[in-house]
């Protein structure tokens, strides 16, 4: 995975600070192959509780995510029991890395 165990960490804390503290974080795309190179960075959100303004969530995340990176794109989807389960939700369970 092509994160370093600092960001990584960095990123658990930011979602726990916006999300609460049940949230868990996948990593899942090309930043889990080692021998790639650039690319953006997949992210989701998988939250207990139903989330009240998804929307606002993902993007406040990805922004501090953003920071975190150094400017490289954050793209963020969430999985809540009030959100449509979608196919990019079953990759991202399916291949997708737990921090």
């Amino acid at each position: 995975m092509r994160l370093t165990d600092h960001q990584a960490r960095t990123i658990v804390q930011l979602a726990h600070d916006i999300a609460g503290e049940r949230v868990q974080v996948r990593v899942f795309g090309s930043r889990l192959d080692d021998d790639a190179r650039g690319g953006d960075l997949d992210l989701m959100l998988e939250l207990s509780e139903p989330a009240a303004n998804p929307a606002l969530l993902a993007a406040r995340f990805s922004a501090r995510v953003t920071r975190l990176m150094q400017g490289r794109k954050v793209d963020v989807v969430l999985a809540a029991p009030n959100l449509k389960r979608l196919s990019i939700h079953d990759m991202a369970f399916r291949e997708g890395r737990v921090l």
